[in-house]
């Protein structure tokens, strides 16, 4: 692959093993000649991710709970110190409580409902603002990713397909408020892809099957397949794209069914 990001940095949020959407994302980047910094939450999933960034030397690894505004300050000051500035970031972060993930929604609890708000749409506003500074006079890049839950009533989504629809409407707002500093602001909307945070879908598994059978491909997608798409919103060839959502789901979005 050509080195059409040789120089550039980025900070990938979300990583939590080798199956993880963030992680395809952060392999099409590094390819590409990317410095990057990953963050992880706890130390559950510390291991894992200094594990898996061992294969792309020069990384950074970075302790990040973005429910703790004083540890997202430390990331970025830690990112200025280490790298002086910053073209993209990439936020692939998602929760709720595994009980609000089944069942009919309107059983949605208000600690659930905050607490997937907080995590999942929330935080991209916080690691903006934060970013902002780093990329200044740099055409930055900040992606997200979102699903089609958001748009549609997708069984045992429930909360996290209202908070994908917040996420969505920060990316606008974002877009519109920072393009004037040369930044651009735009969410990926990936098919159903086997994750940790995927796990946590009651009936996953005959969702899967039924997108693939369904889609115009007639498949599901690859996490290196969101990582591509990844790669052309953080580089050059987007240069003109904000506050934008990019399918990457097989087709699926476009069936009435």
């Amino acid at each position: 692959m050509t080195k059409i990001l040789e120089g550039k940095t980025g900070i990938i949020f979300g990583v939590a093993n080798k199956r993880s959407i963030a992680w395809g994302c952060a392999k099409s980047l590094a390819d590409a000649g990317m410095r990057l910094a990953f963050t992880y939450v706890g130390e559950r999933l510390e291991k894992s991710v200094r594990e898996l960034v061992k294969e792309i030397p020069g990384s950074l690894v970075l302790r990040c709970d973005v429910t703790k505004p004083e540890e997202v300050d430390q990331v970025f000051d830690q990112v200025r110190d280490e790298f002086g500035f910053l073209d993209t970031v990439v936020h692939a972060i998602a929760f709720a409580k595994r009980e609000e993930l089944q069942g009919d929604f309107y059983h949605t609890t208000k600690d659930g409902y905050m607490l997937a708000h907080e995590v999942s749409a929330y935080s991209l506003t916080a690691i903006s603002r934060r970013a902002m500074a780093l990329m200044e006079g740099r055409e930055g890049s900040i992606v997200t990713l979102t699903y089609l839950g958001s748009m549609r009533v997708m069984r045992n989504y429930n909360v996290m397909g209202i908070a994908k629809a917040a996420l969505e409407a920060s990316v606008r707002y974002l877009a519109a408020d920072l393009g004037p500093r040369g930044i651009r602001v735009n969410a990926i909307s990936a098919g159903p892809i086997r994750t940790l945070s995927a796990s946590g879908v009651k009936d996953f598994s005959d969702m899967t099957e039924h997108i693939a059978g369904i889609a115009p491909l007639r498949r599901n997608v690859t996490s290196e397949e969101v990582g591509d798409a990844c790669l052309f919103l953080s580089g050059p060839h987007s240069r003109g794209i904000t506050g934008t959502t990019l399918f990457v789901d097989a087709g699926f979005h476009i069936m009435g069914v």
